[in-house]
């Protein structure tokens, strides 16, 4: 199944090779495809969309509400971006949707202590916003492990 166009707003390219996009919930769509798994992200359950979603209880400015669940999401949104177009959301698009962005940095294979940075690097000079937020993705960074091979190898 084809990925996410090169010139897609808001794709993010994973240590790993995947392309996940990430973005504000409600950014326009313009000619985008729709995606084939979005997780989104947010204190309340989403509206319906009109494609596969996938809902986090990740209140804002906080960390998830269950993280196991939340882990479990991040893994399958990991493994569905290597043959899928999964798009991350959250209201703003910046401090949730960095916070799975790095941990699905650390799926991919990047060291944890390096996933803040990169993904403020990759995504938003601000994601990963609120130190409860870095506290979590220290606390589960460990639990995350290598994902799945990267492509090729």
């Amino acid at each position: 199944m084809p990925g996410w166009p090169d010139d897609a707003p808001g794709v993010v390219v994973l240590p790993d090779g995947r392309r996940v996009r990430a973005a504000p919930l409600h950014a326009p769509r313009a000619e985008l495809p729709e995606p084939q798994l979005h997780l989104v992200l947010l204190g309340r359950e989403p509206d319906p969309l009109p494609w596969p979603v996938h809902w986090v209880r990740w209140p804002d400015f906080r960390s998830p509400a269950d993280t196991a669940t939340t882990l479990a999401a991040l893994r399958e949104a990991h493994a569905h971006a290597l043959t899928e177009r999964v798009e991350v959301s959250c209201r703003g698009g910046v401090g949730r949707t960095g916070t799975a962005l790095a941990a699905l940095a650390v799926l991919s294979g990047l060291p944890p202590g390096e996933a803040v940075a990169w993904v403020r690097e990759h995504h938003h000079p601000r994601a990963v916003e609120t130190p409860l937020q870095r506290r979590w993705l220290r606390q589960v960074a460990a639990r995350l492990g290598p994902g799945l091979s990267p492509p090729g190898r």
